[in-house]
């Protein structure tokens, strides 16, 4: 069995012929929102129907790390190491503390509930990048049913977390997001609005400069379902999610090869003890493979 499809010579150095596609842990709903701790050696990642944020490790596997998680979705590190996490049940974006206790960093704008923060980045000034579409407040089945008060945006949290922008006001749904390498330009997913058939769902990439966004174009739509989540390899590559599998796209937009994965995959994030692994959560499970690539470097 082959794990990889490769569309670009340069592809099969970036992926390990002997190195197979593990399913990690099975039997969650919808998961979401990978995020390695290095430090812990652990993955955390969100079920996000059933309420949980679940914790995994090499030796000790599954685990329970935090019930019930207001339906939490994606997550980051911030510069000090501490999780930043996007709630979709109460429409926040929180810091979890050394203690174990949680901070709210945002929950509105301009007088207005944020509609259910989704995906989320740290930049390297410490300010927080997050993606706000209505996924979460559309359904009872990864938040809670309410109105829409303000627009489907991307929010940027100032480093001193005094202010809270709107960056990206020029997409149906922003969805997942991530940093190229040299921070100068931002990647993200327009998934477009729940039950839109003829949705427009593709990445756009936009340039970045004193903490404001321009130039937003369209970089690259997938062959199979929609890019929702996605983490970018040293080299600028996008590593990012498909109904297929995971897409390898180079920084000029073109695909490189896939990894095959036989559920449809929602988000990846780098980690292992090199960042050389990818963790790959797909509908109901997880997964992992090595490759001979490094996660640019994060939080």
């Amino acid at each position: 069995m082959s794990f990889f499809e490769v569309h670009d010579p340069i592809f099969s150095t970036y992926v390990l012929g002997n190195a197979p596609v593990k399913q990690l842990a099975t039997g969650f709903d919808w998961v979401e929102g990978p995020v390695w701790f290095g430090d812990a050696n652990c993955l955390l990642f969100s079920d996000i129907p059933n309420n949980k944020i679940m914790r995994w490790t090499p030796d000790a596997g599954i685990s329970i790390y935090r019930q019930p998680s207001n339906f939490s979705n994606g997550h980051t590190r911030d510069l000090q190491g501490r999780l930043i996490s996007c709630e979709h049940g109460t429409r926040r974006v929180t810091r979890t503390e050394y203690d174990g206790s949680i901070t709210v960093i945002a929950d509105s704008f301009e007088g207005k509930r944020f509609n259910s923060p989704n995906d989320v980045v740290v930049k390297s000034d410490g300010s927080i990048w997050f993606s706000d579409p209505h996924y979460g407040i559309m359904t009872n089945y990864e938040g809670f049913k309410a109105e829409q008060e303000i627009p489907c945006n991307v929010y940027q949290i100032s480093p001193d977390g005094q202010s809270i922008d709107a960056v990206i006001t020029d997409m149906a749904c922003p969805n997942g997001l991530a940093f190229s390498p040299d921070e100068k330009q931002l990647y993200v997913a327009d998934t477009g609005a729940m039950f839109d058939e003829n949705a427009d769902r593709h990445i756009r990439c936009y340039d970045v400069a004193n903490g404001s966004t321009s130039n937003g174009q369209h970089f690259h739509t997938v062959d199979a379902g929609a890019s929702d989540g996605f983490r970018l390899d040293t080299d600028g590559n996008i590593w990012t999610s498909a109904a297929d599998g995971v897409h390898c796209i180079n920084p000029d937009g073109k695909l490189l090869g896939k990894i095959l994965v036989p559920e449809l995959v929602s988000n990846v994030c780098f980690g292992g003890r090199a960042k050389q692994q990818l963790f790959i959560t797909a509908t109901t499970s997880i997964y992992a493979v090595n490759l001979n690539r490094q996660g640019a470097q994060t939080p």
